[in-house]
């Protein structure tokens, strides 16, 4: 029989106890509505920050964003959209409000009032569309590794060019070799010199199918400005997919109330390339909108 040292025993058992506790932090609930189920994961107290993921991926990929926003003070609220995890619901021929929809029984639920959402790469169109339908339920918006939806006035380009599409899309379909989805990952996610594997697991096709179908049919013009609502554009520095030549296109068009922070060494993922700088930025703005 194998015996180990009574100070290895010791660390394994500290090590054992610090994951217990920190999955103890962890919030389950389901929030229902109609014939829809959002799956929502919730951690902390105080003035509450929700995350909306990427296109077809989970808010499960912010867990390290979510955990340094706990830290510094934040209830971090985080559904799952359609497709993804126990969320469930209509998945044909869904719009952006049907999104926001989601989104907005969840913060009614936390029912604190007005909050700051989200919305990472596909995720900022239902944060800007929650802030134009429901602006009761929104003290401020966060569009990190945003596409503004629109290009300068006179540009002939289009927000997201085909070759790009064929990257984004191509990132997440499981038929393709692992040599080419990397170097999908690579093309539009991550910045020179990051780490793509990370991001070879976590897509989820029938969300990915919805939630392109929703951006596709939906008027920009719907959720472009996100009502009047603070907004931080959160970019990043070598983005691909929202590249800096559009960097200015929300400020120019919609004003003072949007910030514009660059971090540098991200690109579209931006949550697993610099999570602690994601995280911080997130907080200034959100402490600022609410006053703290």
């Amino acid at each position: 029989m194998k015996t180990f040292p009574m100070h290895w025993l010791g660390c394994a058992l500290l090590a054992f106890s610090a994951i217990s506790q920190a999955d103890t932090t962890l919030e389950h609930n389901l929030v229902k509505y109609d014939n829809v189920q959002i799956d929502v994961t919730a951690q902390g107290k105080g003035p509450v920050i929700v995350m909306l993921p990427s296109l077809g991926r989970s808010a499960r990929d912010y867990d390290a964003v979510a955990a340094d926003l706990q830290a510094k003070g934040f209830r971090v609220v985080r559904p799952e959209p359609r497709g993804v995890g126990k969320s469930v619901g209509p998945m044909d021929n869904l719009s952006v409000h049907d999104f926001a929809k989601d989104v907005a029984a969840v913060v009614e639920h936390e029912n604190q009032g007005p909050v700051v959402v989200v919305g990472h790469a596909w995720g900022n169109f239902p944060a800007r569309q929650l802030a134009a339908d429901r602006p009761e339920l929104v003290k401020g918006v966060v569009l990190a590794a945003a596409s503004a939806g629109k290009v300068p006035p006179g540009s002939t380009e289009k927000p997201i060019g085909p070759e790009m599409r064929k990257a984004i899309d191509g990132a997440g379909d499981l038929t393709l070799s692992r040599e080419q989805r990397l170097a999908y990952l690579k093309e539009a996610f991550f910045a020179p010199g990051n780490d793509p594997s990370v991001w070879l697991d976590g897509w989820n096709e029938a969300t990915h199918e919805a939630e392109s179908h929703a951006r596709n049919t939906t008027p920009v013009d719907d959720y472009f400005a996100a009502g009047n609502a603070p907004i931080l554009d959160l970019q990043g520095e070598a983005d691909a997919v929202a590249p800096r030549r559009f960097s200015g296109v929300l400020k120019n068009m919609v004003g003072a109330r949007v910030t514009v922070v660059v971090l540098k060494n991200a690109g579209h993922a931006m949550a697993p390339e610099q999570p602690e700088a994601m995280a911080s930025a997130i907080a200034t703005f959100a402490k600022r909108v609410y006053g703290l």
